[in-house]
Parts: structure tokens; C-alpha cells; sequence
């Protein structure tokens, strides 16, 4: 009877184990496709773009040739500011949607969350 026990305690980690290696194996391909996912900030209607990962890397940034004036400098610093903020707004937003998407194939228990999620 008590190996019995010993053996089903035994199954029941391994389940686990495999368990968490697969939870893992899935954050893991989350993380890398939201690397590939883009997104784009704006700011000063679209005179200065900053294009960046879902993941939050930074991949380029794309200035009007109308600002490029001395004068300008310090809308262009405080439009560049603006455009990094809301790449990173929309780049949390869409790895908040694919983290939630990849938590409903889970089938986790309500109310729980994965660590960064």
C-alpha cells in the first residue's frame, strides 16, 4: 500500500515536471514571436515614428525632414520622447493580448498567473 502511494506521488511529479516543461517550451515560443511582432509610436502627427518589437526593442526611428532645424531641437527631443512612449504603450497592449492568448491554451486553473504575465 505504501508503495502504492510511493508510486502514484512518484507519477504525479513527473506529470508536473512535464508539465512545467511544456508551460515553459510555450513562453519561450511567446517570447521569441513577440520579438517578431512590430509595432509603430507616432507622435507630432507622424512627424516622428518610432517602430519597435512587442517585446520592447527598439528596431528604428523615422524623423520628418522637417524638423531637422536647430531651433527645433527641443520639439524633436520632446517629439522622439513621445513616440518611444507610445511604441511602448502599444508594444505592452499586444504582449498583454498574445500572453493572455497563450495562457487560455493552458487550461491554468482561474485566477492563476504565470510569473510576467
Amino acid at each position: 500500500m505504501e508503495q502504492d502511494r510511493v508510486k502514484s506521488m512518484e507519477e504525479l511529479l513527473k506529470a508536473a515536471q512535464q508539465a512545467a516543461e511544456t508551460i515553459q517550451k510555450q513562453m519561450t515560443e511567446s517570447q521569441s514571436k513577440l520579438d517578431a511582432i512590430e509595432v509603430e509610436g507616432r507622435a507630432g502627427g507622424g512627424l516622428v515614428t518610432v517602430r519597435a518589437s512587442a517585446k520592447g526593442r527598439i528596431i528604428g526611428v523615422n524623423i520628418d525632414d522637417s524638423l531637422l532645424k536647430p531651433e527645433e531641437k527641443g520639439i524633436l527631443e520632446d517629439l522622439i520622447a513621445a513616440a518611444f512612449n507610445d511604441a511602448r504603450t502599444k508594444a505592452d497592449e499586444v504582449a498583454g493580448q498574445e500572453m493572455a492568448k497563450m495562457q487560455q491554451g493552458m487550461a491554468l486553473p482561474p485566477g492563476f498567473k504565470l510569473p510576467g504575465m
